[in-house]
């Protein structure tokens, strides 16, 4: 399964219409805040993310891409 930045951009939004968030609109501004949220958390695990493999001939650690 890839990151998928859009994808994890209309979990938030859908999130925040769940919790009473108003996302559409002249001036709201949420899904704009959801978009950056999305595109930092996508870039933080792809940049740093890493697993652990701890049996067999493969162990060690290594990033993910």
């Amino acid at each position: 399964m890839t990151l998928s930045k859009a994808s994890l951009k209309q979990k938030i939004v859908t999130e925040l219409q769940a919790q009473g968030f108003v996302t559409s609109g002249t001036h709201a501004r949420n899904a704009e805040m959801a978009e950056a949220i999305a595109n930092a958390v996508v870039e933080e695990i792809t940049q740093n993310a890493q697993v652990l493999v701890t049996g067999g001939s493969s162990a060690g650690v290594y990033k993910i891409t």
